[in-house]
C-alpha cells in the first residue's frame, strides 16, 4: 500500500490541468474500460424494467430514482468495494466499443448495453441501454474533466435520459461530480456532493443532496432525496429516501411516516445478474475486451511490465492514427452513435425549464444518440481491414 501511494504522489505531482487523458501508473488501473462504465446502469434488469411496469405516476418516479442510486456505487467504485481503494479506468481509444447484456430470468428481463467512445479530445463517451420487452430504453453521454487540487476532481458533463414507452415518459438525469479522496490513507473513495435534480415529462420532481465524510454530517457517501410535484408551490416531499449510496437506504412515505423499503446493497437478493458478452476471440478487433485483451491479461498475472508495454502499444498506434487522419484530411466518423445540434433537443428544453440544468453541449461536440440503423445493420468486422492498431 505504501509503495502504490508514494507512486501516486509522484504522479499527482508530474501532472497538471485536465488528467482526463494522462496515462497514470500501470499499478493504479482497473481491469476495464471507460466505456464499459455504464454497465452500471444496466446490471440489474428487473431494476431498469420495473418503472414500464408501475401504473402509478408517484411510483414510478419512485422507482427511476430507485434505478438512479443502485447504479452509483458500481459506477464510482471502480474495480473495488467501498473499503478496497478504487481504481482508474483505462483511458478509452477513439471507436472503441462495448456490447454485453444482462437477463433476471425470475422477473423474464433483459437490458442490452452498446457503448462507443464518439471522441477523444476531448474524450466523451456515448451509452444505449435497452429492454425491448418492456419498452424501456436509456440514452447517456458523457464528457469527463478530471483535474487535481489536492484530491481528483471528476466533472461529467452530459446526461442520461430514460424513456418508458407505454407512458411516453421521459426522465432527466443528472451525471454527478465526483472527489476522489483517501490518498492520505492509501484507500482511495469517491464522495459526491452538492445538489442534483431529476425530472420527468410526468411533472415529479427528484431533489438529492449528497454530503460526506468529515462534512457537517459526517459520514462517508451520505444523500438525501425528496419526490414532489413541480407544480407544488410548497415543494411538498411525497416520497423521501436516505442513507449511504454505497451502503443502503431507507424509503419513507411522506405522507403516512411508513417505511416502504430499507435497501442494502450488499444483500444477496441485490446482487447484478452475471454479464453476457461474446468470448474475447469472437469479438472484433475495436471492442474493448479484445483491443485491451494483452493488458487485461498482464493485470490478471501481476505482470506490470506487459501492462505497460501492451498499453503503450495501442496508445501509440492510436496516435499514429490520428497523425495520418490529420496529414490527409480525414474526419473520423462514430460507428453507432451520431451527434445532434443542442438546438434540436427540445425534450431536454422542455424538461429543464425553469431550472439550473444547462445543455453544455458546445462542450460536448453536441447531444449524442444512437442511430438505431446503424446499430442494426452493424456487422462484424465494423471497420473492415481496418483496427486500432491501422490497417
Amino acid at each position: 500500500m505504501s509503495s502504490r501511494l508514494r507512486e501516486l504522489v509522484k504522479f499527482l505531482g508530474t501532472v497538471q490541468g485536465d488528467l482526463s487523458n494522462v496515462t497514470g501508473p500501470p499499478s493504479l488501473l482497473a481491469p476495464s474500460s471507460v466505456v464499459e462504465v455504464g454497465h452500471c446502469w444496466a446490471q440489474r434488469p428487473a431494476v431498469f424494467a420495473a418503472p414500464a411496469l408501475e401504473p402509478d405516476t408517484e411510483k414510478r418516479t419512485l422507482l427511476v430514482l430507485r434505478w438512479f442510486l443502485i447504479a452509483l456505487r458500481s459506477q464510482l467504485y471502480v474495480g473495488g468495494a467501498p473499503k478496497v481503494s478504487i481504481k482508474k479506468p483505462l483511458n478509452a481509444f477513439l471507436g472503441e466499443l462495448f456490447f454485453a447484456s444482462w437477463t433476471d430470468a425470475e422477473h423474464k428481463a433483459t437490458a442490452k448495453l452498446v457503448a462507443e467512445q464518439v471522441s477523444h479530445h476531448p474524450p466523451i463517451t456515448a451509452m444505449h441501454i435497452s429492454d425491448a420487452e418492456h419498452g424501456v430504453r436509456a440514452d447517456g453521454y458523457a464528457r469527463v474533466e478530471m483535474t487535481f487540487n489536492g484530491a481528483v476532481n471528476i466533472r461529467q458533463v452530459g446526461h442520461a435520459m430514460l424513456h418508458i414507452d407505454r407512458y411516453d415518459e421521459h426522465h432527466l438525469v443528472p451525471l454527478p461530480d465526483v472527489k476522489v479522496r483517501g490518498f492520505l490513507s492509501g484507500c482511495m473513495y469517491p464522495e459526491i456532493t452538492g445538489a442534483y435534480s431529476m425530472l420527468s415529462s410526468s411533472g415529479y420532481v427528484t431533489e438529492m443532496k449528497f454530503w460526506g465524510e468529515g462534512m457537517i454530517r459526517g459520514k462517508r457517501n451520505s444523500f438525501e432525496a425528496k419526490i414532489y410535484r413541480k407544480d407544488d408551490p410548497e415543494q411538498q416531499s411525497i416520497y423521501e429516501v436516505a442513507g449511504c449510496w454505497s451502503e443502503g437506504w431507507t424509503v419513507k412515505d411522506s405522507r403516512t411516516g411508513e417505511v416502504l423499503e430499507v435497501y442494502e446493497v450488499d444483500a444477496p437478493e441485490n446482487a447484478p445478474a452475471p454479464m453476457d458478452i461474446a468470448p474475447v476471440e469472437e469479438q472484433d478487433p475495436w471492442e474493448s475486451r479484445r483491443a485491451w485483451a494483452g493488458v487485461l491479461g498482464g493485470m490478471e498475472n501481476g505482470d506490470m511490465r506487459t501492462v505497460l508495454a501492451e498499453k503503450t502499444r495501442v496508445e501509440q498506434a492510436q496516435r499514429q492514427m490520428r497523425a495520418r487522419e490529420a496529414a490527409e484530411g480525414d474526419k473520423w466518423q462514430p460507428l453507432l452513435f451520431r451527434s445532434r445540434d443542442g438546438e434540436e433537443h427540445d425534450v431536454f428544453y422542455g424538461l429543464a425549464e425553469g431550472t439550473k440544468w444547462r445543455l453544455w453541449d458546445e462542450k460536448t461536440k453536441g447531444v449524442w444518440r444512437i442511430d438505431d440503423s446503424r446499430a442494426t445493420a452493424a456487422q462484424r468486422p465494423f471497420r473492415g481491414e481496418l483496427t486500432p492498431q491501422g490497417s
